[in-house]
């Protein structure tokens, strides 16, 4: 498979099965794509950052992502730079170690 394939398809994945993101305000972008090692490197940024559920979001693309488009071994999310960039990136890193959402499932 072509590290072009596997971007596609992680595109894909995320436009479809986490709309959440675009539909509120947010975006994302497939940073980096490592056809040997199968990590991936997705940015998420605009209305993402400070949101409430933007760790939990963040936490299920890592988890789901390898289970559903099989190449993928490791997922790393990271805030989004330049001009799109999260508007509170500090704030939102404290809440992904927050224990409240520890067990949460965002419901896609």
């Amino acid at each position: 498979m072509s590290a072009e394939s596997l971007e596609r398809r992680t595109r894909s994945y995320l436009s479809n099965n986490v709309p959440q993101i675009q539909d509120h305000g947010g975006y994302f972008e497939i940073e980096d794509v490592d056809e040997e090692s199968g990590e991936v490197t997705v940015a998420i940024g605009g209305a993402c950052s400070g949101c409430g559920i933007a760790p939990m979001t963040m936490r299920a693309i890592r988890k789901r992502l390898p289970d559903e488009v099989d190449e993928i071994s490791k997922v790393t999310i990271r805030q989004a730079g330049g001009p799109r960039a999260a508007v509170m990136p500090s704030k939102t890193r404290e809440m992904e170690e927050m224990e409240e959402y520890e067990d949460y499932s965002p419901p896609f």
